[in-house]
């Protein structure tokens, strides 16, 4: 065993304690004693040092200690001393169960100007900021409260807690148990967003759709705003920590309720009121409270109602009568117009036949105009009771939507409800004692205001045309268009043929106005005389003349020698002057029909002629040529024209 070195610290302490210390006898020991042999005043260390040397190593050191040996270990008697319970609950509050993100408990002891310090019983105290308590009283001194343990410990070594955390998490903890009961929960409306509106539901924020607000379409969102309401849970999302609630699914199971008893109560007949939930294009949705009905547009007004929105408004309470109830269907029909009498219960007595009413028109329509003479009750203006002097082909060509009026009742159809006006009759039927300013066969002037196919129409007064047919417009001419004889505003003279006043009728002859001359003009063409005449036209039927007293001959193609035919048609030019021999003289068909003269020399056509366009034939002449082409192959003659239907020949139509 080596010597132990001591320094001088264990020196001193040896020498205090009164123990000898021996000197060291090594080299080591005798260079260090020669080297502080030259110090003055040096301490006596040599011999203590060996002395304490020599006692540290004596075994009188352990005398009094009891040396135990390890076998008696295992004989030791175990004895328990036992702990009231009291005293070890006591023992077992001091130590604290604390974990990161849960809800402890723990007592304010201090606060300054930003943080509020709490013992929870750790290591360290907690602090929450005092920002958290800006919307309230803070605690004071010695308060005990919850909060939420954010960190154990964060970077400068403080725990750090939130009262708000801790108010939240309950809330949580509290909705997801709601929801697994399927209860319910209260909250106020603080604000809108997109979509619906936020609710504070015990400090957590909760989305309620604008559609889950009501069973009612809602029109003014604003006035949920700052209310207390009763909502379900319909949604819960932990992982974004999103809460859905709805207020419609409570009112839904209460309207279940409501419309069960309503249907037990309800019967047709019955009138009740109820709240217009929404107005469509058809009708009217009324709450009756638990149940909806519908008021349908015709059901609305006796009237006439272009939108519902014209009656009634959303939120407006109405009483309605029910006039249907489907109870299997769950659907109920209701009435606002039936809760008053049908107007036309009195519209004979109010508006008999003759009388002179006010109205204002409601519609117009092709074939006139609807007059309201009261709330559901209507009567027509039919076009042709509109003027006595004009032609009205449209009702707005007199009055306009809107307008006010006065018309003449005509008639009265209480059965179809029906009601024929006039206006026409307010003032003086121009057709009145017709007959006996204008009587048949009297000569009178007139002029021609308007040309048709089947005849010309000439206004003799004010408000009385007669119409001279085609067939009445030339003794000597078939004339298939009234304009190859007359133009509007021409003034003529017609003679009366005939006078209808109930249908407004007068028939006009031009020809009439004059002698009728065929029989000088059977004297003046008689058969076999030679004529000299103007070519007309060239058909394939024939050459049509031009004759003297303004009469027309035809040389049939049929009488013309077969080998010459192509070459006589051919050469013949409109207006040349050609001698013919009377066939035979036709009044009836207004033609006399004719042969070339004996000695006739076909011209030859020039070439020049035939290279050249044929003359474009005019309106009437092409006329003339489509209604000749198409009579029957061989006959000589026109027929006469047939008399045109009643419909073609109704002045009214006509115009």
């Amino acid at each position: 065993m080596t010597e132990e070195v001591f320094t001088d610290e264990q020196v001193v302490v040896e020498e205090e304690n009164g123990t000898d210390v021996e000197e060291p006898t090594s080299e080591e020991g005798t260079a260090d004693a020669e080297t502080q042999n030259g110090e003055a005043a040096a301490e006596p260390v040599s011999l203590e040092l060996h002395e304490a040397t020599k006692d540290y190593l004596d075994p009188s050191l352990m005398n009094g200690i009891r040396i135990v040996e390890s076998s008696e270990l295992f004989d030791v008697e175990e004895t328990e001393t036992p702990v009231a319970e009291e005293e070890m609950d006591k023992y077992i509050e001091t130590f604290s169960d604390i974990a990161q993100n849960q809800i402890i408990t723990g007592r304010v002891i201090g606060q300054n100007e930003k943080e509020i310090i709490m013992d929870i019983g750790f290591k360290s105290e907690g602090i929450i900021p005092r920002s958290e308590f800006s919307g309230a009283e803070p605690p004071t001194m010695g308060d005990t409260i919850e909060v939420y343990l954010e960190k154990i410990e964060d970077k400068n070594g403080q725990t750090v807690l939130s009262k708000e955390k801790a108010v939240w998490m309950k809330g949580w903890l509290k909705l997801i148990q709601i929801q697994k009961e399927d209860g319910t929960v209260n909250g106020t409306i603080i604000r809108r967003i997109k979509g619906g509106f936020v609710v504070d539901v015990d400090g957590i924020q909760a989305f309620l759709p604008g559609s889950q607000i009501d069973v009612r379409p809602v029109q003014e969102f604003d006035s949920y705003l700052g209310q207390e309401m009763e909502f379900k849970i319909v949604k819960i999302n932990q992982l974004r920590k999103n809460v859905v609630l709805s207020r419609k699914a409570l009112l839904h199971n209460v309207l279940r309720e409501q419309r069960e008893s309503l249907f037990d109560e309800i019967a047709t007949g019955q009138i009740i009121e109820g709240v217009v939930k929404n107005i469509t294009d058809f009708g009217v949705f009324v709450d009756l409270g638990g149940i909806d009905g519908l008021l349908h547009i015709t059901d609305l007004s006796w009237g006439r109602v272009n939108h519902p929105s014209e009656v009634t408004e959303v939120g407006e309470t109405i009483s309605v009568k029910i006039i249907d109830i489907d109870r299997e269907k769950q659907r109920i029909s209701l009435g606002l117009k039936q809760l008053t009498p049908h107007p036309w219960e009195s519209v004979e007595n109010k508006y008999p036949v003759g009388t002179k009413i006010s109205g204002k028109v409601v519609s117009l329509t092709n074939y006139g105009a609807f007059v309201e003479l009261e709330t559901g009750v209507e009567g027509l203006v039919h076009v042709s009771e509109m003027s006595w002097t004009r032609s009205v082909h449209r009702p707005d060509e007199v009055v306009q939507m809107g307008e006010e009026v006065e018309a003449h009742v005509l008639s009265i159809d209480a059965q179809e409800r029906k009601i024929a006006l006039g206006f026409k009759q307010l003032q003086p039927d121009p057709w009145e004692g017709v007959d006996e300013r204008y009587v048949i066969g009297s000569t009178l002037k007139g002029t021609v205001r308007n040309l048709t196919q089947f005849g010309a129409f000439v206004e003799l007064e004010e408000g009385v045309d007669g119409l001279i047919h085609v067939s009445d417009l030339s003794w000597t001419k078939v004339v298939h268009h009234p304009k190859e004889v007359l133009r509007k505003g021409d003034e003529v003279e017609v003679k009366v043929l005939e006078v209808s006043r109930e249908n407004h009728r007068i028939g006009l002859g031009l020809k009439q106005a004059t002698e009728d001359p065929w029989d000088d003009i059977i004297s003046h063409f008689e058969v076999g005389k030679t004529v000299e005449g103007k070519v007309f036209r060239v058909l394939d039927k024939g050459i049509i003349v031009e004759l003297d007293m303004d009469v027309e001959g035809i040389i049939p193609a049929e009488s013309l020698p077969s080998e010459t035919k192509k070459q006589i048609m051919d050469g013949l030019k409109q207006k040349q002057q050609i001698e013919c021999e009377v066939v035979e003289v036709r009044p009836e068909d207004k033609k006399v029909v004719l042969s070339l003269a004996e000695g006739f020399v076909p011209a030859e056509p020039e070439a020049e002629e035939e290279a050249s366009e044929p003359e474009e034939a005019s309106p009437v002449e092409a006329e003339v040529d489509q209604q000749e082409s198409e009579e029957v192959e061989g006959e000589t003659g026109e027929g006469e024209e047939s008399e045109p239907s009643d419909e073609e020949s109704d002045p009214e139509d006509a115009k």
